[in-house]
Formats: structure tokens, sequence, C-alpha cells
């Protein structure tokens, strides 16, 4: 629940339902590794509780990073709660793929989750997950917002920059015209450098905006955050 009240996709959007009409997968290189990709998947409610462990793993995934206290502002989520918080939009998947897979960057695939994931555990093909959905109501619910998670070994692979340009592919496609990121932590360098080299614009700064957890793990701090704010109109992606 917003400040808003509970926030529901925008008209556009619900004409792109995952639950409906899922857009097509796509691959998109890994700037880190030579010749490896993900693949980015729109993924269903009823596609992630038909993979056995998917859900769950997501949830759990997500619930240590929130203990970590230092990205997300809630303190807990259970897994009910992470259902409700996450798959009230459209959610998109990354796996991995060691090797060059005769895929362009951003191009479709016809690749299934299950197809791309080669048996192996989610802990090890699952590059990163997010959600898009509108971050207004009503009148302003053309405006989107994310929210990403890497899970912890993977990280520092070049998956959250894969994550990223996805998010600026399909964000578009769901009918949204621009995308506000309303709490991006000024100590969270790399979400920062990732933002900016995307073209995203800081429209503000709010003081001491999260009780966020020390990185030495030595008590709490209050940490500024930037909000960001990208216009896909302008930028000819919508």
């Amino acid at each position: 629940m917003s400040a808003y009240g509970a926030i529901v996709r925008s008209a556009a959007a619900s004409a792109s339902d995952a639950s409906a009409n899922p857009l097509p997968a796509t691959f998109w290189d890994i700037p880190r590794s030579s010749g490896a990709h993900v693949t980015v998947h729109h993924l269903t409610v009823s596609t992630v509780k038909s993979l056995s462990g998917l859900i769950e793993y997501l949830g759990a995934v997500m619930a240590k990073e929130i203990e970590d206290g230092m990205t997300y502002p809630q303190e807990t989520m259970t897994p009910d709660a992470f259902e409700a918080y996450f798959f009230s939009g459209d959610v998109f998947l990354a796996i991995i793929h060691p090797g060059a897979i005769g895929g362009s960057e951003g191009s479709e695939t016809d690749l299934t989750i299950e197809n791309a994931r080669q048996e192996r555990a989610w802990e090890e093909c699952i590059a990163g997950f997010y959600y898009v959905k509108p971050n207004y109501p009503g009148r302003s619910s053309h405006i989107c917002n994310g929210g990403f998670v890497v899970p912890p070994n993977h990280r520092g692979s070049g998956y959250g920059s894969a994550l990223a340009k996805s998010y600026v592919h399909y964000a578009p496609k769901l009918g949204y015209q621009a995308s506000v990121f309303n709490l991006v932590y000024t100590n969270n360098s790399a979400s920062v450098k990732l933002w900016e080299g995307l073209n995203f614009k800081k429209a503000g700064l709010i003081p001491k905006a999260g009780r966020l957890r020390r990185k030495d793990g030595n008590g709490e701090e209050y940490v500024d955050a930037w909000v960001f704010y990208k216009s896909f109109v302008d930028d000819g992606l919508a």
C-alpha cells in the first residue's frame, strides 16, 4: 500500500498484462564477461508457481536483501508480502548463459525459462529479477517505477547493467512514458553510476531518506537518496 492507496496498472500497461500477453524474452550482453549473455523473461504469476522452488527462491533472496537493510526501505518481508509486493506489477527474470548463444543485444528469443535454465539450480542460473509497476495512481500512472534484486552470489559480474538495460527496453513496451526511482540511496554508488549511464536525470535529493545499516556492520546511519527520472518519450522509446 502506497501513500496514495492501492496502485494498479495504467490502462496502457494493462494491455500488456503478463497474465494475458507476456512480452517476448530477449538477449542482453554482460559487459564484464566476454561472450556471456542473459535472457530476460516476462514472468507471470502462474508461471512462477508452476516452476518448482522458483517463487520460494526469489522470495528468500528478497527477504535477505531486506534483512541486510542497505537498499530497500522495508524492514521485513514475509513470503506472502513478497508475492503481493513484487507481483502486483510486471516481473522480469534474467537467466545466465555462460557462453555465446547467437542473439544480439536486445533481440528476441523464443527460449522458455526452463529451456534457458538447462536443469541448473535456480541459485546457479538466476542473474537477477525486477518488477515494473506504476509509481503513482490514475492520472500519473503512465510513470513507472522498478525494483531490482541481484542475488549476492552473482554481484559484481555486470548482471545489474543487463537488468537495467532490459528495464529501459521493456517499460515503454508495457505502455509507460517515463520512469521514476524514488529512493536511490547515495551510498549505493553502483546504482547511481548505472542510472546516470543510462541517461536518467537526478530530479532531486532527499536528505536523510533512509535509516540504513552501516556497511561495516556497526549500527545504522541516516543516508540521503537521489530521485532519478527518465522520459521514454523524449528519448524516442515510447
